[in-house]
């Protein structure tokens, strides 16, 4: 099934990920690169260190922080990420890796948000 898909990247690969993109800036914490099984490490369609320290999982910011990371997203090297990424919709399963432990508001669920409106 096309689209984009959310997994936390330290969930075993399954052939079911299709493309396994990882959207984080720093390599996840205790996770071997031979067992990530990673597609393409896409650094620019994550947060801005600073915008990621600012955000520290606080609820009450979520809201912004979509906000300020959509800002982010327009630079340059996150759009040619964006246009890669969104050339292979339609063509395969894309999954979106992160290493955050909040399932519900972490990057790759903003950058989900962000390209489902792009389509």
């Amino acid at each position: 099934m096309p689209g984009f898909f959310i997994k936390r990247v330290y969930e075993p690969p399954e052939p079911e990920d299709g493309a396994r993109v990882l959207v984080d800036r720093l390599w996840p914490r205790g996770l071997k690169k031979e067992d990530a099984a990673i597609d393409l490490w896409a650094r620019h369609l994550a947060p801005s260190h600073e915008l990621r320290r600012w955000f520290g999982h606080r609820p009450e910011r979520w809201a912004e922080f979509r906000s300020r990371f959509r800002e982010e997203l327009m630079s340059p090297e996150a759009r040619e990420q964006l246009e890669a990424l969104e050339a292979l919709v339609g063509k395969i399963r894309i999954t979106l890796l992160y290493a955050a432990r909040d399932e519900a508001m972490n990057n790759a669920q903003a950058l989900r948000e962000f390209l489902r409106e792009r389509q």
